[in-house]
């Protein structure tokens, strides 16, 4: 049984009715944040039951000392820890000398939570009743700026509402925090300075061994009935944590309220010995003017955004929440105005996994940037992974790889590898392949080849050698094969012959010499230069090729596909479907020996390449894989229901591809992996996207033009999203009896809609 206590709207998330049990998990789910920042949904009272604190800043971590009982050549010496940050959001609440926490109240009611979508901003409100009687009704609203990145605004307001009371305010600053995935229980922060400055507070804090430097900053002001008031403050300070307090008496049904801004400004951004002075500076730009014109702000830049990333969904209120939801947080993740920084898998909604990026940036965020945003923000992706090349040649040395071969980390922060389970860690090197891809597939989608002569084509140099190096010559099987690894399913180790891993080395080589011969025809100074820099030679490039022309892969003869890896065929072939459902998840109820020797597959695997490569593969090929696979395929994994529900539309198998489009889109509002409390699967999102898009939108690149083979799910009236092609926008709308496209701009665009050729002109509905 999924959750099922997130009210269906289309533009917002609500929760109604307090209940204890739900509060980690709603914190996942209304975290806000602003692409520099993000923050859990905690109360800003004093709260006394469970909850997870989760405070967080873009590019801020911690290298955590790997915790293993024995050391291994080449193991990463730390796990990257996303940090918990110090906490500004604090504002601790009395009422007639009694503390306001929903833990120990007497009774809540009307409880009630809006993260709002559509303008960018998070609101909770609730009745409470204290001991002795007195109640009061509380509504917060709270939104980090996207237009002043470094700064969070909160509007706390009270209102009594049987009597008359004395309503204490406390807003602080706290550096004592501690990071819920500590391995070793480390200090990861140390507080140098606690600064009260007026109504102004200031805390500094570096981080243990990386040293960025913060100055987590706050204001506060108070409102009667809408009016300023100048009322004393009360400061109490200690070593780790700053506290002002205001006080007053507040007559039955008036409302007070407390307007708090804070936030952080960092060394990553700033010298370090002027962030107290940069924070003022943003302090007394948002005070002067006020938490109402900010958030007008706020509602006009979220507007911006979704005019081109909106989807909208006629007919299926559930469908078109889960779509804003994932897009939304997509949004809040990355803005692509940074390119030091990457796509976590938690973004700013909890610790686990560490690390800020994963192969899943390449492999499922990117279609998203470079369709909703400009171009630039998919080629800073990109950028990102050039910048740490020579880190990614760093981490395969330390393997025994040679010569300039690159193997890009499977978790990285800085591109230094800080993952630490070895079956993952040294044997998942299909991300190498990914990074491939991106390279390809931006080229494919944007035109812009300039990124590959100036950066992209050491890149692939590295990774072709690190595949030329991985393979192995059997001259049993008088072929190379590829020893060793585990696939994208990481329900399988230290497997033999991965046919993902194989297809994609065969391909990346492939590609690096097709690209080595484009730079060297049309770009010749890039290319001396790049030969100069790699030392590659004509003798190595001929050795790739035997290596990419002779690849294992393999096969069943019986069942007419490619084998998942050499032994899969050995296992017990038993389908889902005939698993007893109290077994499930497995990777909860099992032993990972007992999942290990299943045929349980995790994600897309095999798939996964056809999804890719899907050109190379008739549609009756995929077909017969896809019948294969995907009864033995458990979607444990948050990236798997997205490529199955592309696949399903491909085969026109509607209902099976809207059951996995429901299932990505409101894996974490219906929490169907039962975990969502530890944070939000945020690059899984993009795949939501692409499974609506490149799923039941059918769109692809064909021969330099946009193609499209609209479906539309029998649950829905119509659909529309826009895509920006080459820089120039184009809306589509599906509808049960036709399809329509729109253009922007001042150039006609000629696309492909089913195999036939349709010219759309600006400002211009076309129709089929």
């Amino acid at each position: 049984m999924n959750q099922d206590y997130i009210k269906a709207d289309p533009w917002s998330i609500i929760e109604e009715g307090f209940d204890k049990d739900q509060v980690k998990s709603s914190e996942s789910l209304f975290s806000i944040g602003n692409g520099a920042m993000g923050q859990r949904a905690n109360f800003e009272e004093h709260y006394s039951g469970p909850t997870f604190q989760g405070s967080y800043i873009a590019g801020v971590y911690y290298p955590d000392k790997t915790r293993v009982g024995w050391w291994k050549n080449g193991y990463p010496e730390y796990f990257a820890k996303v940090l918990n940050a110090p906490n500004w959001i604090g504002i601790n609440v009395t009422i007639n000398g009694q503390v306001l926490d929903l833990h120990t109240c007497e009774a809540i009611q009307d409880f009630r939570r809006e993260l709002h979508m559509k303008e960018g901003w998070y609101q909770r409100s609730f009745e409470a009743t204290l001991k002795g009687g007195p109640t009061v009704k509380v509504k917060v609203t709270r939104f980090l700026s996207l237009d002043i990145d470094e700064v969070g605004a909160i509007n706390y307001e009270i209102t009594p509402l049987n009597t008359g009371c004395v309503v204490r305010f406390s807003p602080y600053l706290d550096s004592g925090i501690k990071n819920h995935d500590t391995n070793w229980d480390d200090k990861f922060w140390n507080t140098t300075k606690v600064t009260g400055d007026g109504t102004q507070a200031f805390i500094e804090a570096h981080t243990m061994k990386t040293n960025f430097a913060t100055c987590t900053f706050m204001e506060a002001e108070l409102f009667l009935e809408g009016e300023k008031q100048a009322v004393a403050k009360e400061e109490e300070k200690g070593e780790m944590r700053i506290t002002h307090s205001y006080e007053l008496p507040v007559a039955k049904g008036e409302t007070v309220a407390l307007h708090k801004f804070g936030g952080y400004t960092v060394s990553r951004n700033h010298a370090k010995d002027k962030l107290t002075l940069v924070a003022k500076q943003a302090l007394n730009t948002v005070t002067a003017m006020g938490f109402e014109a900010l958030l007008a702000k706020q509602v006009s830049a979220w507007a911006k955004i979704w005019e081109m990333s909106d989807i909208t969904i006629e007919g299926d209120v559930k469908a078109q929440q889960g779509i804003r939801f994932n897009i939304f947080q997509l949004n809040q993740t990355y803005l692509g105005k940074d390119s030091r920084l990457n796509i976590g898998p938690k973004g700013f909604t909890g610790e686990k996994y560490g690390g800020s990026t994963y192969w899943d940036t390449e492999a499922y965020c990117i279609p998203f940037y470079m369709a909703t945003k400009d171009q630039k923000v998919a080629r800073s992706l990109l950028k990102y992974r050039y910048n740490h090349l020579e880190k990614a040649i760093e981490n395969a040395e330390k393997l025994g790889f040679s010569n300039g071969a690159a193997l890009y980390p499977m978790v990285t922060m800085n591109g230094e590898e800080c993952h630490n389970e070895w079956e993952i860690t040294f044997e998942e090197i299909h991300r190498n392949g990914a990074i491939a891809f991106a390279i390809f597939n931006y080229y494919r989608f944007t035109g812009d080849y300039s990124y590959i002569p100036e950066m992209g084509l050491e890149v692939l140099i590295g990774i072709a050698r690190f595949w030329h190096q991985r393979a192995t010559f059997s001259a049993h099987k008088n072929q190379f094969v590829i020893l060793g690894v585990t696939g994208p399913n990481e329900y399988e180790n230290n497997v033999n012959n991965n046919w993902y891993t194989n297809y994609i080395a065969k391909w990346c080589i492939e590609y690096a010499l097709e690209q080595l011969q484009k730079v060297k025809d049309g770009y010749a100074d890039d290319y001396d230069r790049i030969v100069g820099i790699t030392k590659l030679t004509a003798a190595e490039t001929e050795q790739w090729s035997e290596v990419a022309s002779n690849m294992y892969f393999p096969k069943s003869e019986e069942h007419e596909v490619f084998l998942q890896q050499d032994g899969f065929l050995d296992k017990e072939l038993i389908t889902v479907a005939d698993l007893d459902k109290k077994q499930r998840p497995i990777n909860q109820k099992w032993s990972w020996d007992r999942i290990l020797r299943s045929p349980y597959i995790k994600q897309a695997d095999v798939l996964q390449g056809f999804y890719f490569f899907e050109d190379q593969f008739t549609t009756e090929t995929l077909e017969k894989h896809f019948d294969f696979y995907e009864p033995f395929t458990v979607h444990e994994s948050s990236l798997s229901p997205c490529v199955h529900s592309i696949q399903a539309a491909k085969l026109d198998r509607m209902q099976q591809a809207y059951t996995f489009y429901l299932r990505t889109s409101r894996l974490d509002l219906d929490d169907y992996n039962k975990e969502v409390e530890e944070g939000l699967h945020i690059t899984s999102m993009a795949g939501t996207w692409m499974s609506i898009v490149e799923g039941f939108g059918g769109m692809r690149v064909i021969e330099d033009k946009l193609s499209f083979a609209p479906k539309i799910p029998a649950q829905w009236e119509s659909y529309s999203f826009k895509v920006n092609f080459r820089n120039r926008i184009l809306k589509v709308t599906v509808h049960k009896e036709g399809h329509s496209f729109e253009l922007d701009g001042d150039q006609q665009m000629s696309i492909r809609v089913n195999g036939e050729r349709l010219v759309v002109n600006p400002s211009t509905e076309a129709t089929t």
